[in-house]
């Protein structure tokens, strides 16, 4: 049993869509403890990053606003509702968003159009009764959250990912929003570490760690196959550095004339990936699969002996969660906070970024000793099912979410050890 909380809203960029399966998944777990939650989005992903029907099912509640403000009449009109709603207010989110306009007519542009799209999120808001709004991510979908909060008194938070973010903290404000923000959830200490460098010190204390967690049930146990099967998951994207393992499992094929390498995912790297793989006369050992739903990863993870993710940024990818719940090794970049996940040596190891000769020693290391998989395998499961379990996870939100509607943050930056989930 669960009892009845109120109403909040949830809102970022693009929801739902495939690379975002950690925003449904913690939406689900708080509705799962009694949370009415509203999901909000600035835009609708493109169909091709809504994968299942889970997704297909969640897009269906989610309001939109530019969906909803299409129509000139509904942009107008929820700015006149707010003005007549609390003039005062409405006048202050006017000077907010003056306040906090990056440099350029093209930003200021931009700073309009979501001061506009507050308004239409504010009207929707007020009529579905939410009492909360917290956003993923602190780039637009962020502005457009502390302009509505300023336009009608409903207070906000974030969750803090980066790396990206970061690397334009001052064109977002960031400083702003987590000072306004009642609180802030960070994925690790290194990401809370960046928001203190960008924040006031009187902000700081309503920073707490919020994992990104995984369901360790869904994952594994590890069904080896007669060829190993080295795995990437993720956007083909120029930060993922998915050239980078083509490149060393190439080093590597040789001597492992059985190993095969499994790319899920797609992106804009995708054709050059691919052309990449035909010069180096690998075309017959790599698979490229394209997008794949949530539990189709879990049974592609099953059936890998390691997953590889040398990216040149990160903050702390789920999708090292997944493959270490699914109890295989994984190698990642030494970036952000990969090593509060991965511990080197133990369940997998850290490589310095972009580092090619090291990429390709860890893999064919980990070819060659199924023993050590084994190991680095076990350990992996039991670090997620320490620090990264999913309803560990939503148990400490659901605190910091009830402590802030009652005027005060639970203490302590992450939970204490046995916090479930509770009715």
């Amino acid at each position: 049993m669960t009892s009845a909380r109120p109403t909040i809203a949830y809102l970022t960029g693009q929801y739902p869509k495939v690379s975002h399966t950690f925003i449904q998944r913690e939406i689900e777990g708080l509705r799962a403890l009694g949370w009415t939650i509203e999901a909000c989005t600035v835009r609708r992903p493109n169909p091709k990053d809504v994968v299942g029907p889970a997704q297909e099912a969640e897009q269906a509640r989610t309001f939109a606003i530019l969906s909803a403000a299409k129509k000139p009449a509904t942009l107008i009109g929820a700015q006149v509702a707010a003005l007549r709603h609390d003039p005062k207010r409405w006048w202050k989110a006017v000077k907010l968003a003056w306040k906090t306009r990056p440099p350029g007519l093209k930003a200021g542009l931009w700073q309009a159009f979501y001061f506009l799209e507050a308004a239409v999120l504010a009207s929707h808001l007020r009529a579905k009764g939410v009492v909360h709004l917290h956003n993923h991510f602190v780039d637009g979908s962020c502005t457009v959250a502390m302009l509505t909060s300023e336009m009608t008194g409903i207070p906000y938070s974030f969750t803090m990912h980066g790396p990206t973010e970061f690397f334009s903290a001052h064109w977002w404000h960031i400083g702003e929003k987590v000072a306004r923000a009642s609180f802030v959830a960070a994925i690790s200490h290194f990401c809370r570490s960046q928001l203190m460098y960008f924040s006031p010190a009187a902000a700081w204390d309503h920073i707490r760690i919020v994992h990104c967690g995984v369901t360790p049930a869904l994952y594994g146990p590890h069904q080896p196959t007669p060829a190993p099967v080295v795995t990437f998951v993720g956007r083909l994207d120029a930060v993922k550095g998915t050239p980078l393992l083509i490149e060393a499992f190439a080093r590597v094929a040789g001597a492992h004339p059985q190993a095969r390498l499994s790319v899920i995912g797609d992106g804009p790297e995708r054709a050059a990936c691919t052309a990449r793989v035909a010069e180096l006369g690998i075309g017959d050992r790599v698979t490229f699969h394209g997008y794949r739903n949530s539990d189709e990863v879990a049974d592609m993870l099953r059936q890998s002996d390691m997953l590889v993710l040398p990216s040149f940024a990160e903050g702390v990818p789920v999708v090292l969660m997944e493959a270490m719940a699914s109890e295989i090794p994984v190698i990642a970049s030494q970036v952000a906070g990969v090593g509060e996940l991965v511990e080197n040596g133990v369940s997998g190891f850290t490589i310095p970024a972009g580092d090619l000769d090291t990429l390709a020693a860890r893999i064919d290391t980990l070819l060659s000793d199924p023993d050590l998989r084994a190991r680095m395998g076990a350990a992996g499961r039991a670090k997620v099912e320490a620090d990264f379990d999913l309803a560990k996870e939503v148990a400490w939100l659901d605190r910091i979410l009830g402590g802030s509607l009652a005027g005060g943050l639970p203490a302590g930056l992450r939970p204490e050890a046995g916090d479930r989930p509770h009715g």
